[in-house]
């Protein structure tokens, strides 16, 4: 229940609401102030507020409309230790039986509730057998199963009940097999099995008893029968096993079991249709006096939905087994309490918390499970109501656990309505005779307006409200107050102040910054903020002040941005930081942070003053040996020291916002030249380089002139060919002389020829 106003918005204010019926509406917290003399002044004071500020404002406690949710417990019968003896007519098992609710739409209240599984409590247990022709080794196995179900039930409790019935399918074609031959044995021609009894829908062959041997001798007595198909007409039999509660004996004081055992599949609604069933199953009774289900070839099988519905109707645990120790499912079912809701109202709201053994709230839970027999659990329902429904509508509902006899019934009122509307006036003197006094405000007949209805519409109305306008064509009020006769009366709100002659203004619709009106840093006139000094903007966010845009090293942003609305506003890539001091890929970052590794690990530089390296140079540095140049996240730095030798460190920022350099212990060094070294080496070089000029030059002419003789041996020897074929050339004949006696010739010649 609201009893105090929650934190934050006042929701009842700002509803403006003109009755008090909708002021209980718009939020639970809120109350109507029914006081005549209320609020009377220049502005109108709002009548639905937090019943608080109702008081601090000067309302009467006893004239506050401020109804809440209740809970009245009706009928409260303990709950009981023994199911058996002279009691076992009137156990109870959960208490409270009977509450009344009221409610107010949105109020949340709660009530609590135990459970209690009653020890030696009676059970009835229906056992339904599936006896279609697959089912005949089943049937040899149940012959004696009563007498073992009796015994170990007598364990849990000691009024216990027994009942058999059966089911085949329905006796027409396509279920099963209706040609003559088969009508008196439909396992008639059929080898491994010749004989079985007609087929049937379902039979009641023993209601609920306590004699255990009738059960053992109904069982010894049956046969199987024989259907077509796979499925069987076991849903007919469960509904009529369920709703034929005189037939069956099921007892209303006892917990319901019904043990279906089967071994295929059930018919489902609509299935009848394949032999021509078209009428629904009515969901009723249908056994004739021969204990059969007299029903199964007129109507269709049941659905899921109706099945279930009549189950739970009738209180009935259904379960599914197989011939095996059965006991043990019914000891699994007592262990367990669950909530189930009937009739439940839509425009109510439940939920639940179970507590358990474990004595542990469990919120959103309405069940309880691994209890022993006479356990007690408790449940608390949270209750509430959304909305109210037509006047005079009660809603009831009723809580049940599952499978339990027992209920509880609760019945719902719900509080819309202000006491003080019972005591309305019409024709009041206090609302001129003209008007129906209700909860301290007048409700005008037609043609009548005011406060007090002390206005009359017409040529004057048109006037009073022509001066409640702020121009031609707006508002009345601005929409923010009442025209009372010829000024504006304006409302009160949750924000802040409505003022002006038209209501015009107000102290909180300016311009917000993170939410906060003028930032916090200005103050709200008519709608426009009106800063403090050292700020400015609309809202009142920006200020002038520069001091917190200086670097370390006097800079304003470092050099590397502009100061706006007294923050930095880093406009070189890769800057960042209050003052954008932090930049490793800035062009003059590594010149920056090698000063600081001068001062700090040599001390040299510009900055070696002690002072100034603590005060500009704060990052971490880290010496090694060996500088890992391979990190994508660093920028590598170089630069030559006075002693001509190379420095290397690293710059990089680590993800919280540190600035971090790794350098190397010492710069990098290295020897002077060896002057005759080089000459040796300049010398040899060119000595190197005409040798293999030389040898090219040599070899370039060899070829050369190996090509050309090859030429000329080429043309000789073509010459040669071609003198030898032509027929026009002649051989030249050449003369030998020989030398005989070259005196005698010779004085021949010498005589004789000149």
């Amino acid at each position: 229940i609201f009893s105090r106003p929650p934190s934050g918005l006042n929701m009842c204010m700002s509803g403006s609401a003109t009755s008090c019926e909708e002021c209980l509406l718009i939020h639970p917290s809120c109350a109507w102030c029914a006081q005549e003399e209320f609020g009377r002044g220049r502005s109108l004071t709002s009548r639905c507020d937090f019943s608080q500020n109702l008081q601090k404002r000067g309302c009467d406690a006893r004239l506050i409309e401020f109804p809440t949710s209740s809970i009245s417990v009706l009928q409260n019968m303990p709950l009981s230790s023994k199911g058996s003896g002279s009691t076992q007519y009137d156990v109870v098992q959960i208490m409270p039986q009977k509450i009344s609710v009221s409610l107010r739409p949105g109020d949340q209240t709660w009530f609590g509730l135990q459970v209690r599984q009653v020890e030696d409590y009676p059970v009835d247990l229906y056992y339904l057998m599936d006896l279609s022709l697959s089912m005949k080794d089943d049937l040899d196995t149940i012959r004696n199963l009563g007498t073992k179900l009796a015994l170990e039930m007598g364990k849990l409790t000691s009024n216990f009940r027994l009942g058999f019935g059966s089911f085949v399918d329905k006796n027409m074609s396509p279920f099963s097999y209706t040609a003559p031959k088969y009508q008196e044995n439909p396992c008639n021609g059929y080898k491994l099995f010749p004989n079985c009894v007609p087929t049937f829908g379902f039979r009641n062959i023993l209601s609920l008893t306590d004699k255990v041997d009738r059960f053992n001798e109904e069982v010894q007595k049956q046969m199987v029968s024989r259907n077509r198909d796979a499925p069987e007409g076991g849903f007919d039999a469960i509904l009529q096993a369920a709703v034929c509660k005189e037939e069956i004996g099921w007892r209303k004081e006892a917990y319901h079991l019904l043990v279906f055992a089967t071994d295929d599949v059930p018919h489902l609604a609509l299935d009848g249709r394949l032999g021509g069933l078209v009428q629904p199953h009515d969901g009723r009774c249908h056994l004739d006096n021969q204990n059969e289900y007299s029903g199964s070839t007129k109507m269709d099988y049941p659905s899921l939905a109706l099945l279930g519905e009549k189950l739970a109707e009738n209180n009935i645990f259904l379960i599914f087994a197989v011939t095996k120790r059965l006991y043990v499912i019914y000891k699994n079912i007592r262990s367990k309490v669950e909530l189930s809701v009937w009739d439940h109202p839509e425009d109510i709201g439940l939920s639940f918390t179970a507590t358990c053994q474990d004595g542990k709230p469990l919120p959103g839970l309405r069940k309880c499970a691994d209890l022993k027999i006479g356990d007690t659990v408790s449940f608390n329902v949270s209750v509430e109501a959304r909305s109210c429904p037509p006047r005079g509508a009660d809603r009831s509902f009723t809580i049940k656990p599952v499978g339990f006899k027992d209920r509880l019934e609760v019945t719902v009122d719900y509080r819309c309505d202000c006491g003080c509307s019972r005591k309305a006036q019409t024709n009041s003197s206090i609302c001129s005779a003209t008007g129906t006094y209700n909860c301290g405000t007048c409700h005008c007949e037609p043609g009548y307006l005011g406060a007090r209805c002390e206005c009359q519409e017409g040529e004057a109305s048109s006037v009073y409200l022509s001066a409640c306008r702020e121009a031609e064509g707006k508002q009345i009020c601005s929409g923010r107050g009442e025209c009372s006769c010829n000024q504006c009366l304006c409302y009160e709100s949750e924000f802040g102040k409505i003022y002006g002659g038209y209501c015009e203004c107000d102290d909180f619709t300016c311009a917000r910054h993170k939410g906060i009106l003028c930032s916090g840093h200005g103050e709200c006139h008519c709608g426009e903020c009106k800063c403090h000094a050292g700020y400015v903007g609309d809202n009142c966010n920006c200020s002038t002040e520069t001091s917190a845009c200086v670097a370390d090293d006097g800079q304003m942003c470092s050099g590397r941005g502009g100061c706006v609305c007294g923050r930095c506003l880093c406009t070189e890539p890769g800057a960042f930081g209050d003052t954008c001091e932090k930049c490793p890929t800035c062009p003059d970052a590594c010149g920056t942070k090698r000063e600081c590794i001068e001062c700090r690990l040599f001390n040299s530089g510009r900055l070696a003053d002690n002072q100034t390296c603590q005060r500009l140079c704060k990052d971490e540095i880290i010496t090694v040996e060996a500088l890992d140049t391979e990190d994508p996240g660093s920028v590598l730095c170089l630069y030559k020291t006075d002693t001509d030798c190379v420095m290397k460190f690293t710059y990089s920022e680590h993800a919280s916002g540190r600035s971090v350099l790794t350098a190397l212990k010492e710069p990098e060094c290295g020897g002077g030249p060896d002057a005759p070294m080089v000459l040796l080496a300049v010398v040899g070089s060119i000595l190197l380089v005409g040798v293999v000029l030389l040898a090219v030059w040599k070899l370039a002419i060899t070829v050369h002139d190996r090509r050309e003789f090859a030429r000329f041996q080429s043309a000789r020897s073509r010459a040669r060919y071609e003198m030898a074929s032509n027929p026009l050339y002649k051989q030249p004949v050449s003369t030998h002389f020989v030398e005989t006696d070259f005196n005698a010739y010779g004085k021949s010649f010498n005589g004789g020829v000149h």
